[in-house]
């Protein structure tokens, strides 16, 4: 049986002008010619098309292809076994390439310039969800407060990561058995454990205001991502991000009413207040890893 270039074009999901390139290099020439002179592929010059299609898949150029084709008995092995050879190389560098690329990645979202080695070491069983940090970094790249806190982060030596980390595991602790022990969310001790969780940000990443602070709050209790960079799932209780909300909700009115000299109220604990500054940092969420 015999095909038109168009219906072999079609076949195989070439252009025509590939199987006239094909013919001019002597790779491919069609074995019959109609009555009007145009070319006609037998079945057997589909098979040699096949093969052609296959090489240069893998990579060959066609003066590879025509020298297999040539004496493929010959040929074929050794030349599949030396592209495999350069394939499993190329592979290798694209996946060294693409490592390099996800650690660019990190450090520009989460703005930690260690590796990932020095991660496991600092960060334990912190981890960072790139989801997380890539619609942080969309939400909040007008943000000053974020600019500020992505150089202020990406700025930390291994060391200043050790210290950070060291204050937000003790700091952790005290929340936890506040938790545990029942503490009010609104209640001197815990309240204090949420300033001191707003100092640590303001100290280590951006100055972070009570109306920032409940920003960050309202993101814990709504988002397990941020609250993961906070307390880890294996030392999370059920209902401790809400409760870490109402204890930054409740500081903020405290300061509020001290800075105010005027009573707390239902109102204060409202986030976002008009005349309050806005900002969130995706850094200043992580402020207690």
């Amino acid at each position: 049986m015999s095909y038109s270039v168009g219906q072999v074009s079609a076949f195989a999901g070439v252009t025509v002008r590939t199987l006239h390139h094909y013919d001019r290099a002597g790779l491919l020439t069609p074995r019959g010619r109609s009555h009007a002179g145009y070319r006609l592929y037998s079945d057997a010059d589909l098979a040699r098309l096949q093969q052609i299609l296959f090489y240069r898949e893998l990579g060959f150029c066609l003066e590879e292809i025509a020298t297999i084709l040539q004496d493929p008995q010959a040929n074929a092995l050794d030349h599949l076994r030396a592209r495999q050879r350069q394939l499993r190389e190329e592979a290798a560098r694209l996946q060294r390439l693409a490592e390099v690329a996800e650690r660019a990645i990190e450090v520009q979202q989460t703005g930690v310039s260690l590796s990932p080695q020095e991660r496991f070491e600092v960060f334990g069983e912190i981890a960072f969800d790139l989801s997380y940090a890539t619609e942080a970094q969309l939400k909040w790249a007008g943000s000053e407060g974020h600019r500020e806190s992505m150089a202020r982060a990406a700025a930390h030596s291994k060391e200043d990561w050790r210290q950070l980390m060291s204050e937000a595991t003790a700091w952790r602790a005290e929340l936890l058995a506040a938790f545990d022990e029942r503490e009010p969310a609104d209640g001197e001790r815990v309240m204090d454990l949420a300033e001191e969780h707003r100092l640590h940000i303001s100290r280590w990443f951006t100055s972070c205001p009570p109306a920032m602070h409940r920003r960050i709050a309202d993101d814990f209790a709504a988002d397990p991502r941020a609250f993961a960079l906070v307390v880890p799932p294996s030392q999370q209780r059920p209902g401790l991000a809400a409760y870490l909300r109402k204890a930054v909700h409740a500081n903020a009115a405290r300061r509020e009413a001290h800075r105010t000299g005027r009573p707390e109220g239902p109102g204060d604990q409202q986030p976002g207040r008009p005349g309050e500054p806005d900002g969130h940092s995706f850094e200043a969420a992580q402020g207690q890893h």
